[in-house]
């Protein structure tokens, strides 16, 4: 995932948890913060309560993995996604079915995305 793709600075979570709107389901919560943008960016947190460091970065790189295989239905706001106590015992599969239901929540994702960035 580029950088361009991703929120970083402190100051970039405190205004999209702050001003934005958040969904959430048994494993993900989703913090949403319009913005007119070409594409989204993405921050990912996943806490000490999922495991260690090893379990932390594999959940990470699973949540980067969909997020990129969704990259054509995704709007383009700054969201955050935050993985809940019990994410790390979920395979690949598990955890796209989880953030394609929260992102739905989030009114981020949407099937017909893909045809309209096309044009």
């Amino acid at each position: 995932m580029k950088k361009t793709y991703r929120v970083k600075s402190d100051k970039d979570f405190q205004a999209i948890f702050d001003h934005g709107q958040n969904a959430a389901n048994r494993k993900f919560v989703v913090y949403r913060l319009a913005k007119q943008q070409p594409h989204y960016r993405v921050g990912i947190s996943v806490g000490k309560k999922i495991g260690n460091a090893v379990t932390r970065n594999a959940v990470k790189r699973k949540i980067r993995h969909v997020l990129m295989e969704f990259d054509k239905n995704l709007a383009a706001d700054d969201f955050i996604i935050i993985a809940r106590k019990g994410t790390e015992c979920l395979d690949y599969h598990e955890i796209k079915k989880n953030l394609r239901h929260v992102l739905k929540l989030a009114k981020l994702y949407q099937e017909g995305l893909d045809s309209e960035k096309k044009n």
